[in-house]
């Protein structure tokens, strides 16, 4: 455990050097999510499950984009993948057209270029190909998920629902000690540091809780349940939409990761223009 949290904050090697950000995490709340999510997942066999859905989900990105694929990733095939990507498949059916393609394949592969160290410029640049309007807020959600899909201990999830700065949203605001939080503006931008230290902070409170294995798997889980329980209870009309009431206590959360983006029968939630759902052939539920 002591390597993997070293190893989690070399990552922060790969951002300029800045000052770090300071998290104010409530441990209580914390607690709180790491109990739900134990029990919600002993109905469906245990934590376990969903550790080895998550895992699943990497190696197929990984094997689909990783170590240069990405330049010669097929259309249909890309699909498959954007339908593990909740707050950007219901909205990037534009793009997933075959005229359209080509272009937003060619920003993948800039994206997962490594030879690039400034990962917030390269979200940057990824986001700056699309307009900056509401219409197109998946954006930077689909590049966050992938970065992260494909090498999880370099990158930590930076998806909006994580957090926000410019609405004051996320899993970080749900987290954050102090009274009256839902009044607060907190005043911690979202680039790549700042995921790195909630990362390792995570991290750290799941070792002090007896998580020594698949500890970044733990991180993501974690952080769903506490968004989930933002859904739960506040969530608008765009959420709902996506987010119909569970059933089961942890339906929110397997959403949230894209654990249910596939059904047995190659479904997917992934939509065309006229609402029609993109099928997988021989495609592998994970949920």
């Amino acid at each position: 455990m002591r390597s993997l949290l070293a190893s989690l904050r070399g990552a922060a090697a790969v951002a300029p050097v800045v000052e770090r950000p300071r998290l104010e995490l409530s441990g209580p709340k914390l607690g709180e999510a790491l109990e739900a999510l134990v029990r919600g997942a002993e109905e469906d066999g245990g934590v376990e499950r969903y550790v080895a859905a998550l895992q699943a989900k990497r190696a197929l990105f990984r094997e689909t984009l990783g170590a240069g694929r990405s330049h010669q990733v097929d259309l249909s095939t890309f699909k498959g993948l954007c339908a593990h990507v909740p707050t950007a498949r219901r909205r990037m059916a534009p793009q997933l057209e075959a005229t359209a393609f080509p272009a937003l394949r060619g920003r993948v592969s800039q994206l997962l270029a490594t030879d690039d160290d400034s990962v917030d410029g390269r979200l940057a640049a990824f986001c700056a190909g699309f307009p900056d309007d509401r219409e197109h807020r998946w954006v930077r959600d689909l590049a966050a998920e992938m970065l992260h899909a494909v090498d999880p201990e370099r990158y930590p999830l930076m998806t909006r629902w994580i957090w926000d700065a410019r609405a004051n949203t996320g899993v970080l605001r749900e987290l954050w000690y102090g009274e009256d939080v839902d009044h607060l503006l907190i005043d911690v931008p979202d680039r790549f540091d700042t995921f790195v230290v909630l990362r390792e902070e995570l991290a750290q409170f799941l070792a002090d809780n007896g998580v020594f294995r698949d500890v970044l798997d733990y991180v993501d889980l974690v952080t769903a349940q506490v968004y989930a329980g933002y859904v739960n209870e506040r969530a608008g009309s765009y959420l709902r939409t996506d987010f119909t009431q569970p059933d089961n206590p942890l339906m929110h959360a397997r959403r949230i990761l894209g654990l249910d983006a596939i059904d047995g029968s190659g479904r997917t939630r992934l939509k065309a223009f006229d609402g029609t759902a993109f099928v997988v052939a021989d495609a592998k539920c994970l949920s």
